[in-house]
């Protein structure tokens, strides 16, 4: 039984990408298993007490010999290029799983050194943990409030950049309930080890109770609150938070956008701030050391 979560997926995503390693394997085994195989008979035919192996020491071209040495490379270069190519885009990150269904944002956020996970539909966010509805598209937007990030949940998608001052993407789903391993895969300093999350795939009452239990935390995430759990600080446990202060996210992409509101404002979640940066040509922002 596969243990390893890459080999085991959990969503279509994680599995298309499996079906593309194992694609890439097989398609490469074609020059490999017969270069073991004739490096193996080389090795017997021509070992030191076989006197009747012939001995060529003028043999130095043979041009079938030369079409099948860089030929059957070529080839699967090729031949893994354009199945990779067209399964690579068909995997765009950035592009919704199924566009007839309305999927779950959450806004993640990478700090020194913990995630931050807001849902601006329910108005609660969580540090350490992220709940989501089993067979719901999930959509998330990512930006680093630190150096650069990586995140990654094995069990149902590749990895993706978490970046200050910049917003990316990442589309996902379960099939099944369960709890899945997150985590940053990209140094980041000296909590690295220790930044990862659960990933939680729930039915849809349990979803519910679960946003119930943030609400009935009593906590709020406001700029204080915020610039306060922003500090550097490992192995913080799960902790939830009743409301957040509208357009958080966006502020914390916007405070490293000086000198590019124009930027910015492109990629604003809520109209009030895109309106806001362009007002102020990027002025209000200052860049975090």
């Amino acid at each position: 039984m596969l243990t390893s979560a890459d080999l085991n997926p959990k969503g279509p995503i994680s599995l298309a990408e499996r079906q593309l390693l194992f694609d890439a394997f097989f398609i490469m085994m074609i020059v490999i298993v017969p270069v073991f195989v004739m490096a193996a008979l080389f090795t017997w035919r021509y070992r030191g007490t076989n006197r009747k192996a012939r001995y060529d020491p003028g043999f130095v071209y043979y041009w079938p010999v030369e079409i099948l040495v860089w030929g059957a490379p070529a080839a699967i270069i090729v031949w893994l290029g354009f199945h990779l190519w067209d399964g690579t885009h068909k995997l765009d990150p950035y592009d919704p799983i199924d566009k007839s269904v309305e999927p779950l944002e959450v806004q993640v956020v990478a700090q020194d050194w913990k995630w931050l996970f807001i849902y601006p539909e329910q108005s609660i966010a969580v540090v350490n943990e992220l709940v989501f509805p089993t067979g719901k598209p999930l959509s998330l937007k990512i930006t680093s409030d630190t150096v650069m990030n990586s995140f990654v949940i094995p069990a149902l998608g590749g990895q993706i950049y978490a970046m200050a001052g910049m917003q990316t993407k990442l589309h996902l789903l379960a099939d099944e309930n369960g709890e899945y391993w997150g985590r940053n895969v990209q140094y980041s300093g000296y909590g690295f080890a220790d930044q990862q999350f659960h990933a939680i795939s729930v039915s849809d009452e349990d979803f519910e109770n679960w946003v119930q239990k943030a609400k009935d935390a009593g906590k709020m995430l406001d700029k204080e609150g915020y610039e306060a759990l922003a500090k550097p600080s490992s192995k913080l446990p799960v902790t939830y938070y009743s409301s957040v202060t509208p357009g958080l996210f966006d502020s914390i992409i916007y405070k490293y956008t000086k000198g590019n509101a124009h930027g910015y404002a492109m990629q604003c979640t809520t109209p009030e701030l895109a309106q806001a940066s362009q007002a102020s040509g990027g002025e209000t922002g200052s860049r975090a050391e």
